[in-house]
């Protein structure tokens, strides 16, 4: 397996633990000080703030994972992975085809930065443009 292929699968198991939600899961794929950054510059300290996060954001949340594409950097690799979210609001009704994109940086097996960026804030600022896909 190549560097990018390792980054890849290191980041795929990250976010199938964050899906569970298993927040000590997930962190034993971060290092200790893993920087997290979601939308609106909201910086988290590790997988128990995403998961408190999206526990007052949605009643629950799930990702349609979409591809991953890695680039290796001489420090770093450099995964992004993309898809839809789809889940419910805390009132809740049922969304889905929310865009996200992922950018997460793996350095000697760990994930050591992660920047979280999806269409959850203009659907809560215009539901009207929320709609199942």
């Amino acid at each position: 397996m190549t560097e990018s292929e390792n980054a890849v699968a290191i980041v795929k198991a990250f976010l199938v633990a964050s899906m569970i939600p298993d927040a000590e899961r997930a962190a034993t794929f971060t290092h200790p000080e893993v920087k997290i950054t979601f939308t609106g510059r909201r910086e988290m300290a590790g997988a128990a703030d995403i998961a408190r996060f999206n526990g007052e954001r949605y009643k629950w949340v799930k990702k349609a994972l979409g591809e991953f594409d890695a680039v290796a950097h001489e420090d770093c690799v450099v995964v992004y992975s993309n898809g839809t979210l789809y889940g419910e609001w805390p009132d809740g009704r049922a969304f889905a085809g929310n865009r996200y994109i992922d950018r997460f940086e793996v350095r000697e097996g760990k994930i050591t930065h992660m920047d979280v960026w999806n269409d959850s804030a203009e659907w809560i600022l215009a539901p009207e443009i929320s709609r199942l896909a």
